[in-house]
């Protein structure tokens, strides 16, 4: 059975994927994935307080479901006021090797069912975005 792959922050919000940056630290092995969010569906007409909060990012896809807490979330605000939501970035760090790969699992999955394709910009750091 194929399960099309999904990111929630809520219980039953589906959120949408814009980019995604992935590095891993030299010195210590760490390898980390920030996750850029254009829109998030959880704060359009508060829906979010109508959902139970996971407490961490759950990612689904025909393998089960992974959660992870994030290292850290940004909301990045601009326009004319400050007030208009510009980008949500969420920091992933992931230090097990097995759970890196099963992560790079999803997130292959993940970019195969929502057109995105994967293009390196340096040995070091790998994006992938939405085509334009």
């Amino acid at each position: 059975m194929t399960v099309s792959p999904t990111l929630e922050f809520f219980e039953g919000i589906y959120e949408d994927l814009s980019n995604v940056s992935l590095r891993q630290n030299r010195g210590t092995g760490v390898r980390s994935a920030k996750l850029i969010f254009e829109h998030m569906e959880a704060i359009e007409q508060f829906k979010s307080f109508r959902r139970q909060f996971s407490k961490a990012l759950k990612l689904t896809d025909e393998e089960g479901i992974i959660t992870v807490e994030p290292s850290g979330i940004k909301f990045i605000f601009g326009g004319p006021e400050g007030d208009d939501l510009v980008r949500v970035e969420c920091l992933l760090e992931i230090d097990r090797d097995d759970h890196w790969q099963r992560f790079m699992r999803f997130m292959h999955r993940y970019a195969d069912a929502h057109g995105m394709a994967y293009g390196e910009s340096n040995p070091d750091a790998i994006q992938g975005s939405k085509p334009s």
